[in-house]
């Protein structure tokens, strides 16, 4: 019904709706933030790019990046994890792999215990998706070692044309199998542990409590303190997030994969040079947080705005909560109600995801690189 009626829109409000609805048909955060965050990173960098090496690495890396960090969440986590890891449960336990962890910490009965102990187990075999994310920059290091030649980034970025130092590409090819073998090896403890978990959690007091900090972390560390308890179980959790009892990504998850890669991003930027730390140091802490939090933040205040002005009140609910097209395509009571709403769910959804195309994107790359010219003039001119 919600299709036919957004045909019955004229465009661009047509165009902007089956969008939107798209999103909405989605499974979990993870389409709609790919096609968001890929939008963000890629396209201004593509657009900004300064050179074939500068575009070729870019493309790379934000492709593999988002594709890892919103795909492989469900692939690893319900294909493969719950799969291995839920193999000694019957079927209405293993249903229980989806439920929240702190439901089941209220209650602590042996089946719930071991119920957690499986979740977390599942949660830490996630941990190969942001230990990934940390390796990604080191094999675009490598990509454009191998493929261009240059380890540099002043000639990747086309700040000057100066022969490529030897000494300084064994240094840069080295750090990247180094790093890439550290991650490896975390992550085999990560798993190991995840198996020790599994096997013997249910009788083991420590690594019961263990299990419950991965899934649950602001429970554990702030148990008289409602708000730092809800913080830190939203955004430190390991544990999968659940969409019709599916795992998906979640926000812990998602946080992860920024600071953890985030390591991997300033590493993988000091062995190529002094101007691709700093890049790295003006532009990463921007995105990052937008992308962790900034985001939402936005889109919360947009709608508060909105409220404050009088406008789309008969669209958000009082937590600021929006309706999907389904719901409004359902209780809308004619085509012309239908219209008003959807104009509303256009704007309060539209708005929040141009600015962080034009902001965050577009913006924010072309200021970096010209930061980046600037200061190596200056430095340059100063020598």
């Amino acid at each position: 019904m919600q299709v036919t009626l957004i045909n019955t829109l004229s465009q661009p409000l047509k165009t902007a709706a089956k969008f939107i609805y798209s999103q909405e048909q989605a499974s979990g955060l993870s389409t709609s933030r790919f096609i968001q965050d890929t939008s963000t990173c890629l396209l201004p960098k593509a657009v900004f790019a300064r050179s074939k090496e500068d575009l070729a690495e870019n493309s790379l890396l934000e492709l593999s990046e988002s594709a890892l960090v919103y795909f492989a969440p469900a692939l690893i986590g319900e294909n493969i994890s719950r799969k291995i890891f839920s193999s000694k449960l019957d079927k209405n336990a293993q249903r229980q792999i989806s439920t929240v962890a702190t439901a089941l910490m209220k209650n602590p009965t042996a089946l719930n215990k071991k119920i957690l102990c499986a979740k977390a187990a599942v949660a830490l075999s996630g941990t190969i998706i942001p230990l990934c994310e940390f390796t990604l920059n080191y094999f675009k290091n490598l990509f454009t070692l191998k493929t261009f030649k240059k380890a540099d980034f002043n000639n990747i970025a086309s700040l000057e044309t100066k022969k490529e130092d030897t000494e300084k590409q064994k240094k840069v090819e080295k750090s990247a199998h180094k790093n890439i073998k550290r991650a490896a090896a975390v992550f085999s403890c990560c798993l190991g542990l995840a198996a020790l978990i599994y096997k013997r959690g249910e009788k083991s007091k420590l690594l019961q409590n263990i299990a419950e900090f991965v899934l649950a972390p602001g429970t554990k560390l702030f148990k008289n303190n409602a708000k730092k308890r809800n913080f830190f179980n939203k955004y430190f959790s390991l544990d999968f997030n659940s969409q019709n009892e599916k795992l998906v990504l979640s926000k812990g998850q998602l946080t992860s994969c920024v600071l953890i890669g985030g390591a991997g991003y300033f590493g993988a930027a000091k062995d190529r040079g002094k101007q691709n730390f700093l890049e790295t140091l003006f532009r990463f802490p921007l995105t990052g947080f937008y992308i962790i939090t900034g985001s939402e933040l936005f889109e919360k205040g947009f709608k508060k705005l909105l409220l404050k002005s009088g406008r789309c009140k008969e669209l958000i609910g009082e937590n600021l909560d929006i309706p999907s097209f389904e719901t409004i395509a359902k209780n809308a009571a004619n085509k012309n109600e239908f219209k008003k709403l959807a104009q509303q769910k256009v704007l309060v959804n539209g708005i929040p995801f141009l600015f962080s195309i034009g902001f965050m994107g577009f913006f924010v790359a072309a200021i970096s690189n010209i930061f980046t010219k600037y200061r190596f003039d200056k430095e340059n001119k100063q020598g």
